[in-house]
């Protein structure tokens, strides 16, 4: 640039030479082959099968059906019968794994983890939970508090997109290996106003058991997916705050695999407060990064759903398109799993 108030001249044709130069070299530079930048490959789409919301829906329904799945009652047993059932006829393998654990009350709960594996033989493994029981009594209700709840959201939603989830990788054969594990004796927590002494850890018994006393010795897997109240109209899953306390990066690629997928007004990117649920005995007793997907209530007291631990917790609750943007997203972050692999 020339200072201020000089003006440079000179011939016009030396201007006309000096473009024509530029140009030229410009052109010459374009055609040499040893500049020449390679294009980024494209990443290939993913083929992610379609999630049936209405097969899960059914599968919810059946488990209503049996009644409250409250451990020690028949309902209990023909509901654990199903689930291994149903689980054996997908998976490659299937542990039912039973064992007898003591309740706040006293009571001895004859209970079942129900544990599905896809391509056992695989090291690179993922995690999927649910539990299947159902609480006893209804502690958050007016009345009947004393009688157990159907529990269609509370369990049965979780369970049912699972199973929803087993079923299409027993269709697709995609080579990964999944773990689904349904824990029991998880909703027979003692109730603020029980009576007995308090009793530490007194929910979420059967993970605790199955985190101390794996399937497989020394199993591990790189994370887990807990399914928790998964079911409601209109459900929001916050980025609870003991999944980001321990796996934080799994909460991320799950919250942008659902943003991705168009399921952002379900999956919201705020944090909310830690609760205890299966997933903390999984990252605390097994080592296993877990996260928990499950309902946060911005309106309820407790945060939780507003039919949580009550009657009204039944299967006219249950709202297919929630269904669908937990298991779509499920089935986009394995798919996507096997393309990063």
């Amino acid at each position: 640039m020339a200072p201020s108030g000089v003006k440079c001249k000179f011939p016009a044709w030396i201007g006309v030479a000096c473009f024509l130069l530029v140009l030229s070299c410009g052109q010459q530079g374009d055609r040499n082959p040893d500049k020449t930048k390679t294009p980024a490959l494209a990443t290939p789409p993913v083929d992610v099968p379609r999630f049936q919301a209405d097969s899960a829906f059914a599968f919810v329904k059946q488990q209503v059906e049996f009644g409250p799945r409250v451990p020690n009652t028949r309902a209990h047993v023909n509901c654990a019968e199903w689930l291994a059932g149903k689980l054996a006829g997908y998976a490659d393998t299937l542990i039912v794994q039973s064992f007898r654990v003591r309740a706040f009350d006293g009571k001895v709960l004859d209970s079942r983890n129900i544990i599905a594996s896809f391509h056992p033989d695989l090291g690179n493994r993922i995690l999927l939970c649910a539990h299947w029981d159902t609480r006893p009594f209804a502690d958050q209700d007016q009345e009947r508090r004393n009688e157990p709840i159907d529990g269609a959201n509370d369990g049965a939603s979780g369970v049912g997109v699972l199973l929803e989830v087993a079923r299409i990788l027993a269709a697709t054969d995609p080579a990964l290996g999944v773990d689904i594990v349904l824990f029991d004796a998880e909703d027979y927590g003692q109730p603020d106003d029980s009576g007995f002494p308090p009793m530490d850890d007194s929910y979420c018994l059967g993970s605790q058991y199955w985190a101390k006393n794996p399937h497989q010795r020394n199993y591990i897997a790189r994370y887990g997916i807990l399914l928790d109240m998964v079911g409601a109209p209109q459900a929001k899953f916050t980025q609870e705050g003991t999944s980001m306390q321990y796996a934080p990066s799994v909460v991320e690629q799950v919250w942008k695999t659902a943003a991705a997928t168009g399921f952002g007004d379900y999956f919201i990117p705020e944090r909310t407060k830690g609760i205890i649920d299966d997933h903390y005995y999984i990252n605390r007793l097994a080592g296993i990064k877990c996260i928990d997907i499950i309902h946060y209530d911005f309106s309820s007291p407790s945060n939780f759903w507003t039919h949580w631990h009550t009657h009204e917790d039944r299967l006219d609750k249950i709202d297919r398109n929630s269904l669908r943007a937990v298991g779509q997203t499920l089935l986009e972050v394995l798919f996507r799993e096997i393309q990063a692999s």
